[in-house]
């Protein structure tokens, strides 16, 4: 049997659709959500880790922290591969594909998924849709980033890209997810292959500031016309995130309330308004 993993729902669709057309294809699929290109990631790999990043996730999302009852213990987030290798100590015959496109957050969680499965080398195969080419609906030829772009019955040409994970890749990509946790990065930029590079968190400011103009303007513009140049994509939650801390240090004027991107507009400090302010009234 095959377990498929895909990191996001937006990629599990499609490769569904694709094992109606090739039973040979057909398997579970397994959907790891939590998107590794941004974020803390230090010693992610024990629980006070994975704590610290759902805190921080939590914080950019504004979720409420839950605050325990008195004398009640809050229980450490589980840690989300324990079962997988689990289920592949205890089936011996089931084979692991994991699919990444060219993309930070695919390459990321590849990268924590082959550091912790290397005992099961040989059932661990990896799918990677590095700058290949593929039909669109139009059958014309594009490179995909992503395996949502990818039409289903393309899945089957790409299944051919499956190849066992090497020894040598367990350690030295097992080597780099370390390198990964102990930079820990606000971000991680693909730049090619499986390279990746780590920015600050606030790498995307500069981005956003040129976008935001000197009229009010909705939050959700301002972050398409930035994710518009972006050659690999990058979530809309984070970057409406940074524009909420560029309006807490004052770089940005806002109105409206700061929940959605949508319910709030954003502009420049100064403007029409307080241009018109301080210019001569005509005609008095």
């Amino acid at each position: 049997m095959i377990l498929h993993i895909v990191f996001g729902q937006s990629s599990e669709a499609n490769l569904k659709a694709a094992f109606d057309l090739d039973p040979q294809l057909a398997g579970e699929i397994l959907c790891f959500e939590d998107d590794l290109a941004v974020g803390p990631l230090f010693i992610l790999d024990t629980p006070e880790g994975r704590t610290a990043r759902r805190e921080w996730w939590n914080n950019m999302l504004e979720i409420p922290a839950v605050v325990p009852a008195e004398g009640e213990e809050v229980a450490p987030p589980e840690d989300p591969v324990r079962s997988l290798k689990g289920r592949l100590r205890e089936e011996e015959e089931l084979e692991v594909w994991i699919w990444a496109g060219q993309n930070a957050c695919d390459v990321s969680g590849y990268f924590w998924l082959i550091s912790q499965l290397d005992r099961f080398s040989g059932r661990i195969h990896l799918v990677y849709l590095n700058n290949l080419p593929f039909l669109n609906e139009k059958n014309g030829v594009f490179y995909p980033t992503h395996l949502s772009q990818i039409l289903p019955k393309e899945f089957i040409k790409a299944k051919k890209l499956a190849r066992e994970v090497s020894l040598a890749e367990f350690e030295l990509d097992g080597d780099e997810w370390h390198r990964l946790m102990n930079e820990n990065a606000g971000i991680r930029l693909l730049e090619g292959g499986k390279k990746l590079r780590g920015e600050p968190a606030s790498f995307f400011d500069k981005d956003l500031l040129q976008a935001t103009s000197k009229e009010f303007q909705k939050a959700n513009k301002v972050i398409v016309q930035v994710t518009g140049k972006f050659k690999y994509p990058v979530m809309d939650q984070f970057l409406s995130w940074r524009i909420k801390e560029l309006i807490k240090e004052g770089k940005i004027e806002s109105k409206g309330e700061l929940k959605t991107m949508r319910d709030f507009e954003v502009k420049l400090p100064g403007g029409s308004a307080e241009a018109a302010a301080a210019s001569p009234v005509e005609n008095a």
